[in-house]
């Protein structure tokens, strides 16, 4: 279908013979696609912001319905965004490997994002969420019911990758400590953090980084005392459980 659609998309307006003389003058010349990579990547940060406003909150109300725990919901929130993440970017990679990245060919994909098989991705998600040792709920909650969100996210995920320095989100390992420089630059706490805790128990939502500079604060909770300790198990470095440990008791 994908070269159907090129072939007819070229012959319908065939490439003019150039001249010896104008050839050099088209090669420097910027694309169609480099020339609005600035307004395509402030559209995409908006849309990010809005997955966070909008569509994060309708998917975490209808996982309400069926899990108490506000504290699971997001984080299979926080995982659902991540992996949709991992899934565009790589389903990005394996379509970039098969073509000839001419400057018409990127101007075209960039034209024609729905060439990338979203639903794939989507279904991808799901199976590893479904397999996530973070995550637990009841056997009747299906993450179908946040297809949508995902199926969004793997969008404009998709759509980063096409930029010319793409948009990506920064690295994250629960729990952390709030009082690294890496995590105060790049979150903020929620609402409902105890604003005197150290430690980052779980991530709401995750920055968005373009290379080392933070697009967007990510969200996250963060607690105090001996509630944290059982996420200690998950550490394996030993110095930095001390680290962790000195924070609790100060």
């Amino acid at each position: 279908m994908l070269q159907e659609r090129l072939v007819r998309s070229r012959s319908t307006s065939p490439l003019p013979r150039h001249s010896h003389h104008s050839s050099p003058l088209r090669s420097e010349s910027p694309t169609r696609a480099q020339l609005n990579n600035s307004s395509r990547h402030a559209r995409l940060v908006s849309r990010f912001s809005d997955l966070y406003a909008v569509e994060r909150l309708g998917a975490q109300s209808l996982l309400r319905r069926y899990i108490d725990d506000l504290e699971m919901v997001q984080r299979i929130i926080f995982i659902a965004t991540v992996e949709a993440f991992q899934a565009a970017k790589l389903a990005y990679c394996q379509f970039k490997l098969r073509r000839s990245w001419r400057s018409w060919w990127w101007d075209y994909i960039v034209m024609n994002l729905d060439l990338y098989d979203m639903q794939a991705s989507v279904n991808d998600v799901i199976n590893t969420m479904n397999v996530n040792p973070r995550i637990s709920f009841s056997p009747e909650v299906d993450f179908v019911l946040i297809s949508s969100f995902i199926r969004e996210t793997c969008r404009v995920a998709f759509a980063m990758q096409t930029l010319d320095s793409p948009l990506d989100l920064a690295f994250t390992s629960d729990p952390d400590l709030w009082n690294s420089t890496a995590t105060t630059s790049q979150y903020r706490r929620s609402y409902d953090s105890e604003f005197t805790g150290p430690l980052v128990v779980y991530h709401v939502w995750p920055a968005l980084v373009e290379g080392d500079s933070v697009i967007v604060k990510g969200e996250v909770v963060t607690r105090r005392g001996a509630l944290v300790l059982i996420h200690l198990h998950s550490l394996k470095n030993h110095c930095r459980i001390i680290d962790l440990a000195l924070a609790i008791t100060t």
